[in-house]
């Protein structure tokens, strides 16, 4: 196997790729019709997750240059949280990339595979040289462009690189699968919901109150040790499934159990339909969230689901989003003016098998959800064996067959 050690300055010096920083708008170039810019904190590990909030007009897309997105494009953050990496993907809407976004372009028939860097950013051999240079100011952490023109990496031959990225990559496309399959099901459940008439405005005669199906911030007991978190950036703007939490002591914060629906209640996220559905703790135990959450609970008799599904329609977040107030740019939606709000009275049998049919599919999700983040550790765990030449590709393909 034949590797070269080449800096990031020498690969774009022999035209292999273009990387940058973004565009350093103004705000009075803000403006629609326009592009989105893709702020550093809607760059998660292995998926963007555009808020869609700010705009640089189109008449200034000549000064933007390379530094509009494309397809296939790396963009790595280099400010606060570095080191999260993600790829645009195919069919992706355009975006101009903020300062703290720099991305990276590789050419084709370049002497580095695209995907293969993006694994490389995952890997010890960039982190050995990003943590030493990211903490060079009193600030921040910080990954300036000098420092990324420094950067060193090991570049195996073309074939070997490709052999790597479709062992990794198996196991991304599993996981992807399993989030084709969970967004699959969630529309389905949505004709659902649609036949119940939620989406319709209601006879006066006949609404009925929403509470009369779904709690707003019910009472819940503050756990006595450390709690599940769940923080904002890990709801979806179109998914259930919250994708990540962590552990720590409960000194505040919205508070909920399994079957809850989290709702994020201030703008810009609540516009951009950050909610999610609570099913991964154990049963019993509870969990603390953002201040910014509205927790809903359907109530006895009604499927728990069914509170994720009027968070997620358009009348009530349209309701939720005219009854915000405060100042400009940190507007809130309190929960006892979310829950003023009246739907159409549900039939009790279509209610009912909506609950069989999503009581079901959500179970498969939460099981697609296990093992996908199985198939992740996996995946973080064979990488750097590989990059690192520990571990044989052979080898690795046998792992991965068995796991996929």
């Amino acid at each position: 196997m034949v590797e070269r050690q080449l800096t990031f300055a020498d690969l774009a010096k022999a035209g292999d790729m273009i990387f940058g920083d973004g565009y350093r708008t103004k705000k009075s170039e803000h403006g629609m019709p326009g592009l989105p810019i893709l702020r550093v904190a809607e760059v998660h590990d292995g998926v963007i997750r555009p808020d869609f909030t700010d705009y640089v007009s189109n008449a200034y897309r000549g000064a933007m240059g390379v530094k509009v997105s494309r397809w296939g494009d790396i963009v790595l953050t280099t400010k606060g949280t570095v080191g999260r990496v993600a790829i645009i993907p195919v069919g992706s809407p355009e975006f101009v990339y903020s300062p703290q976004v720099c991305f990276f372009r590789v050419a084709e028939g370049a002497r580095l595979e695209s995907k293969y860097l993006y694994y490389w950013f995952k890997g010890s051999e960039f982190w050995s040289q990003a943590g030493s240079r990211k903490s060079q100011t009193d600030m921040a952490d910080y990954l300036n462009l000098s420092d990324i023109r420094s950067l060193s990496i090991t570049v195996p031959d073309r074939l070997q690189q490709q052999a790597v990225v479709e062992v990794v990559g198996a196991l991304d496309d599993k996981i992807a699968i399993n989030e084709r399959i969970a967004a699959t099901y969630e529309q389905l459940l949505k004709l659902q919901v649609d036949c119940m008439g939620l989406e319709a405005d209601p006879d006066p005669v006949t609404a009925a109150s929403v509470t009369e199906f779904v709690q707003f911030n019910p009472k819940v007991a503050k756990p006595s040790s450390e709690a599940v978190y769940v923080d904002m950036a890990a709801l979806s703007v179109n998914r259930a499934g919250i994708s990540a939490w962590t552990r720590r002591e409960p000194k505040g914060g919205t508070r909920f159990v399994n079957g809850d629906t989290l709702l994020a209640r201030i703008t810009p996220c609540l516009e951009n339909g950050k909610t999610g559905y609570v099913d991964f703790m154990e049963n019993g135990e509870i969990g603390v969230g953002s201040t910014e959450f509205i927790v809903m609970r359907s109530v006895q008799g009604v499927p728990p689901e069914f509170s994720y599904f009027l968070a997620r329609s358009k009348r009530f977040r349209e309701h939720a989003i005219r009854n915000m107030v405060g100042s400009s740019g940190r507007q809130r939606v309190a929960a006892v003016d979310a829950a003023n709000f009246y739907i159409s009275r549900p039939d009790e049998k279509l209610l009912a098998a909506f609950g069989e049919v999503a009581s079901n599919f959500f179970a498969h999700v939460r099981s697609l959800d296990r093992e996908s983040r199985t198939l992740a550790a996996l995946r973080d765990s064979l990488l750097p064996q590989l990059m690192s030449g520990k571990l044989r590709v052979r080898d690795a393909e046998k792992i991965v067959e068995g796991a996929v």
